[in-house]
């Protein structure tokens, strides 16, 4: 805590001329570097053995699907009419909790579909 005190009394005395300083400080609530790795690892692996009603999707589509089950976004007509977007989902805004909550879920629903996680491209098939 006194490095801290330290190195933001220093950043003030620097920032006395002229530079100028913006400091943030916030507790570590936001997802960290390996929930995101896992995230994409299983999204990956589900991506590459199973399909969403005929259609392929890939590790992004099902980060939306996924993503608007556990946060219960909101769905609306795209402008032209054509299809809709699902709105308000960002998994980098996401606490730590939250992503927990995403993994878990993503972790569930590919177990229930049959889906090997871990295995990445190498597995290459997609479940029936």
């Amino acid at each position: 805590m006194a490095r801290a005190y330290q190195l933001a009394c220093q950043m003030l005395d620097e920032a006395a001329d002229g530079r100028g300083l913006k400091v943030t400080i916030q507790t570590a609530s936001i997802r960290n570097l390996s929930q995101n790795a896992a995230m994409w690892a299983a999204l990956t692996d589900i991506s590459e053995q199973l399909d969403w009603y005929g259609n392929n999707l890939t590790a992004e589509e099902w980060k939306d699907l996924l993503t608007a089950s556990l946060r219960r976004t909101k769905v609306v007509p795209n402008i032209d009419g054509t299809g809709f977007v699902i709105l308000g989902q960002r998994t980098s805004d996401m606490s730590i909790r939250e992503m927990g909550e995403l993994l878990e879920l993503i972790h569930a629903f590919g177990a229930e579909k049959g889906v090997k996680f871990g295995l990445g491209s190498a597995y290459g098939k997609k479940a029936a």
